[in-house]
């Protein structure tokens, strides 16, 4: 039987005991060797040395403004009560898919140590990061998170491919985004999200041959927001400025309408919305035409 205390009393799998193992060679404390209660799967509870715990290299950025929320309620509650979860992708360093912004506070207050649960299947990290709540995320964040854990899948398991990711990834269109967004933090995603949300399906192939294409509907959505962007300079320079332009620009020139029950493929709806937007006349909108529109198309309060 293990050294370390083990609920139930059984004996867990060699592969536990190992890592079990490993996590008191890179100086930390096992609590407590376990079965976590709905799937029945073993977990490690432990206290892991900060400074070997990392962010997965997959997940969003940090948000400067939440960390310092709670390091306040840290510091006013005095106490640490919300462990992280880990993984580890190799002796010596623990990857958090959930808990980047904990780790941050405890080392802005010179913490030594973290608890951790400490699961033992790699792969569980892109699940955990499908359903991470520390902080909501926004359009950008979540397509980030999407495409850094893409191209990770794409070295890691380059056989494997999006259908068989669709629950860490959720939505197709959040790959292409997070392809837009590397390049342009500033993209107007929320614009073009409606659109790629109808049009964008998960794809068939193993990872090296789906970025390809991936790149290639960035591309297409990429032409799309240039001619826009001439649009909505034509449409600023009579005068009007508003922060809803794009989406006035887009929902008037959109190749889908409600009313269609079969969908054009994404390349054909890209391309024409090019030539839809090329052939928009600016000459008719008017300020309180897009007013209007940001008014119907705001979400209800509460």
């Amino acid at each position: 039987m293990a050294k370390w205390r083990v609920f139930p009393d059984e004996e867990p799998a060699k592969a536990v005991l190992a890592l079990a193992d490993q996590v008191e060679r890179d100086g930390g404390s096992v609590l407590a060797i376990y079965r976590e209660p709905v799937g029945d799967h073993w977990q490690i509870f432990c206290l892991l040395p900060l400074d070997r715990v990392e962010p997965t290299p997959y997940q969003r950025d940090l948000s400067p403004t939440h960390a310092k929320r709670l390091q306040e309620v840290v510091k006013k509650i005095d106490r640490f009560v919300d462990p992280v979860v880990v993984m580890s992708p190799r002796p010596g360093v623990y990857w958090t898919p959930n808990g980047n912004h904990r780790r941050t506070v405890l080392t802005k207050l010179k913490a030594k140590v973290i608890p951790a649960i400490l699961v033992p299947e790699p792969e569980v990290a892109f699940q955990i990061l499908a359903l991470n709540t520390e902080k909501a995320h926004n359009l950008k964040e979540k397509s980030l998170e999407v495409i850094r854990m893409y191209r990770g899948l794409v070295e890691e398991e380059p056989q494997s491919g999006e259908e068989g990711y669709t629950f860490q990834f959720e939505s197709a269109h959040f790959i292409t985004l997070g392809l837009l967004y590397e390049q342009n933090k500033r993209f107007a995603g929320g614009a073009f999200a409606p659109i790629l949300r109808r049009v964008d399906k998960f794809l068939k192939g193993h990872f090296p041959r789906t970025l390809k294409e991936r790149e290639e509907r960035a591309s297409l959505v990429r032409d799309a927001d240039e001619a826009l962007g001439v649009a909505v300079a034509r449409i600023k320079k009579r005068g009007i400025n508003h922060p809803y332009v794009k989406n006035f620009v887009l929902a008037r020139t959109t190749p889908l309408t409600r009313q269609r029950k079969t969908l054009p493929g994404f390349e054909q709806t890209f391309k024409k919305l090019v030539e839809n937007i090329e052939a928009f006349d600016v000459a008719k909108v008017r300020y309180e035409d897009i007013q209007r529109s940001a008014i119907m198309g705001a979400p209800a309060a509460g």
